[in-house]
């Protein structure tokens, strides 16, 4: 017998969210479970359907691995990593649906599991770095405090005063956890005693408090690599908040961003820059020298060059983080500037050429006579 799409399976779309499909499998979950249908064969059958499908799309990878190739990815008994397990066992009990959608809720473990828990691990930090523009295309090293809760020395880690031990909690038996009935459902959540650590601490360290841990300024060192760009993230796996005994550091997230230059801006890997000129030199076409990030370089400009006109200069922008052997370009934009106090004798001679030119017609002014015959055409349809 064909087995049904997953998607249809669960009764959602392709396109839904992992919120989503925990509500959906809960819900037929709770509708088939063997325990509230002791005598029916069908719901079991739609519970197993329902849970397998659940495993599979709930993995990223498997439900990439399912989009793809459907459930020919999975004959054998795989699927992409560690594989979707199949079904040869038993439904399991209801502990098995809460520890699979709510165990970063009630501290992990599946039903049964005897009270196994998850490691804590401390939270995350973010350090907002700013660089210069220089720093982030070419690369650079620098150090860092973060302020931040780190295990304490003292105790190491602990919370009991040095030479004494923490003692086992009396209400979970050292497990962490306790079981919780609330009518027809049985779930495990962390023991409020201990708080999940299994251990309960008559003679706290006097510099933590019991605590297991301090807080510190921690001085780093960060590698910047080059290339850089606004909002791009370093993370430092375990410099990140401890939190308390048998707890792992989180990690720390410097998130980069790029301050103001006076000369370039920068979209992605490229670079560019306005460049003032004068109109005699749009005009008669020259050389201008014109900075770039490794230093100057010569700009060739052609005679009646408009402004506004963007020249290129390749391999002049930023190299690629993720790429090294790519660089971007360098963007130059001319545009005329205007001259201002003017002399007497500078407006008379400036004067004197508009007149030349003028007489010239199209042949000097191209653009501004086809204007002027589009503005006489206009107006003349109006007319009729």
């Amino acid at each position: 017998m064909a087995k049904r799409d997953y998607y249809e399976v669960l009764g959602v779309g392709k396109s839904v969210t992992e919120a989503e499909l925990k509500k959906a499998y809960r819900r037929l979950a709770m509708k088939y479970h063997p325990d509230r249908n002791p005598d029916s064969e069908e719901a079991e059958v739609k519970f197993k359907e329902a849970k397998e499908a659940y495993e599979v799309l709930s993995d990223a990878e498997k439900r990439a691995t399912y989009d793809q190739f459907g459930h020919a990815a999975f004959e054998g008994g795989s699927a992409g990593r560690g594989g979707a397990g199949g079904f040869n066992g038993g439904a399991g009990g209801f502990g098995d649906i809460f520890g699979d959608m709510f165990g970063d809720i009630f501290g992990g473990g599946g039903g049964g599991g005897g009270g196994r828990q998850r490691q804590r691990r401390g939270a995350d930090l973010r350090y907002n770095l700013d660089l210069s523009l220089e720093d982030a295309v070419n690369g650079t090293e620098v150090n860092i405090t973060v302020p931040r809760m780190s295990m304490c020395k003292t105790c190491d880690g602990s919370g009991a005063k040095p030479g004494s031990s923490p003692s086992q909690c009396g209400t979970c038996h050292g497990q962490g956890q306790v079981r919780i009935q609330q009518g027809f459902f049985s779930v495990q959540q962390a023991c409020p005693q201990c708080h999940g650590s299994g251990t309960i601490i008559t003679d706290p360290c006097g510099d933590c408090h019991g605590q297991g841990r301090t807080r510190e300024n921690k001085k780093l060192s960060v590698k910047i690599p080059a290339g850089v760009d606004e909002g791009d993230q370093i993370r430092l796996s375990g410099e990140g908040e401890n939190a308390g005994s048998g707890s792992v550091n989180g990690d720390l997230y410097v998130s980069v961003s790029l301050k103001d230059h006076p000369i370039f801006t920068r979209e992605g890997v490229d670079l560019h820059c306005n460049v003032p000129i004068s109109y005699t030199t749009l005009a008669l076409g020259g050389e201008l020298e014109v900075p770039t990030l490794e230093g100057r370089a010569k700009l060739k400009i052609p005679a009646g060059t408009q402004s506004g006109k963007m020249f290129r200069l390749r391999g002049k922008g930023v190299k690629n983080v993720r790429n090294a052997g790519f660089v971007g370009d360098l963007y130059c934009e001319v545009n005329v500037e205007t001259p201002i106090n003017l002399t007497k004798r500078q407006k008379e001679l400036l004067q004197e050429l508009d007149e030349i030119i003028l007489e010239g017609g199209s042949k000097h002014n191209p653009q501004n006579s086809s204007w002027s015959d589009k503005i006489k055409s206009f107006f003349d349809d109006l007319v009729t």
